[in-house]
């Protein structure tokens, strides 16, 4: 038998690829540590001792901070005793997780009910009421107690008013749909004994269950979905980008190809026309040096 301590925290609903919608309870279970180990030879049973949530250790006493610093864990808010051979093989220090069970195991789950304060016979034991009409002095009040007046008492277990609900409740076979070891929690098809917040225990079911047994659908990932679906829109954006910026940048090489080829072409042109304007200037010819006047020739 397989045994899990966890924190009842609501109902919800999930539904499967195939379209089925389970009504789920939703049970946050925290990593078990292992506190302690129970033996038959020391404790006269087994079991095993594991801490539920921690807690400030100024929050704790001097025995119970001596308790947890023996077994070498942090101080735990809750403690409690799991039983059975699956959980006979864990150690002091060890960590019972949420993948402890599997989609499609049948559980029961042990739980307090929600209490009612003191109430009467009609609403605790769900008992027929009186005549409604006026006049009539018996409307939500018990029926006869009367024993035949061999007895001459009420005898001992009568369902009378009292303290209602505040008990240890059981649900038996009880699916399990999902369980995430990473986000610490277990979704039970159903209801599940106990108010919000309160604890509750999960164990292997003890009983035979009756028919085939059910089969779960794959739950739809809604955060996978929306995880994958943001990142298309991002790879989606950066290739837009991208193309916008490939856009971009060719259009800028091509409009700086257009204008070098302009400035070129520019270049080009003026000096054709800087040519043509030399060919087209008439040539000068060069005048014969005068001769030297006769009189320095003389002197010289």
């Amino acid at each position: 038998m397989k045994q899990i301590i966890g924190r009842k925290m609501g109902m919800t609903e999930v539904f499967a690829k195939d379209g089925t919608m389970y009504a789920v309870t939703v049970v946050e279970v925290l990593p078990n540590v292992v506190t302690q180990v129970k033996t038959l030879e020391k404790d006269g049973y087994e079991a095993i001792q594991v801490g539920f949530e921690e807690k400030k250790e100024s929050k704790a006493n001097k025995a119970e901070k001596g308790h947890f610093a023996k077994a070498g864990v942090p101080v735990m808010k809750v403690l409690a005793e799991v039983k059975g051979d699956e959980m006979a093989n864990y150690k002091v220090g060890d960590k019972i997780t949420a993948d402890l069970f599997k989609a499609g195991d049948v559980v029961d789950v042990v739980g307090t009910s929600k209490g009612h304060g003191y109430t009467g016979a009609i609403k605790r034991w769900n008992m027929t009421i009186g005549v409604k009409g006026h006049g009539h002095s018996w409307h939500r009040t018990q029926g006869s107690m009367a024993n035949m007046g061999l007895i001459q008492r009420i005898t001992p277990g009568k369902k009378m008013a009292g303290h209602s609900g505040n008990q240890s409740a059981t649900i038996l076979n009880q699916l399990v749909i999902e369980s995430n070891a990473e986000k610490n929690y277990i979704l039970i098809k159903g209801s599940v004994p106990g108010a919000k917040k309160s604890l509750v225990l999960i164990r292997s079911a003890i009983k035979t269950q009756l028919g085939h047994p059910q089969k779960v659908s794959e739950l739809v990932d809604l955060e996978a979905e929306a995880r994958a679906a943001e990142e298309a829109r991002i790879a989606e954006e950066a290739a837009k980008k991208a193309a916008e910026e490939e856009a971009r940048r060719a259009a800028e090489e091509a409009k700086a190809a257009e204008e070098a080829a302009k400035k070129a072409a520019e270049e080009a042109s003026k000096a054709e026309a800087e040519a043509a304007k030399v060919e087209e200037q008439p040539k000068v010819e060069e005048a014969p040096a005068a001769e030297a006047p006769a009189e320095a020739k003389e002197g010289e």
